[in-house]
């Protein structure tokens, strides 16, 4: 299973991305499934820079795909407060766009570009997001 370490800083988004679109593109997704992976992945990662670490920093983002014939699995670790998706609330696309509130609207679009996600606290420090993209 390929795995980096990444330093969670905005400008590192572009190597995540690549890291999880040219391994799933070589596990046989097409090009769509590729960019849904790619999508959740830099949202996630968005998410773990700004909202778990506060902004770039000294934290880490260890990334991981494993292809299968079913698809991939792609986990992010990061070692920065526990997160609990429930405590956000579900982002209405239904209000007009001034009206719209960003909070919620990045988990919407992970779990919408993904199969399966799951989000997990680490005990001790930390979260583990497992997300899963079919063929």
């Amino acid at each position: 299973m390929p795995k980096a370490t990444f330093e969670a800083r905005y400008e590192n988004l572009g190597r995540i991305c690549e890291f999880v679109s040219s391994t799933a593109k070589r596990a046989g997704l097409d090009d769509s499934a590729a960019y849904a992976v790619e999508l959740a992945t830099n949202e996630a990662c968005t998410n773990i820079i700004e909202h778990g670490y506060g902004g770039e920093g000294d934290g880490q983002i260890e990334c991981s795909i494993e292809a299968d014939d079913g698809g991939v699995t792609v986990v992010l670790l990061d070692w920065s407060r526990p997160f609990d998706p429930s405590s956000v609330p579900e982002a209405d696309f239904e209000v007009p766009l001034e009206e719209l509130n960003p909070r919620g609207a990045g988990l919407r679009l992970i779990r919408g570009s993904m199969d399966e996600v799951q989000f997990e606290p680490i005990p001790g420090n930390g979260n583990r997001l497992t997300m899963r993209k079919s063929r």
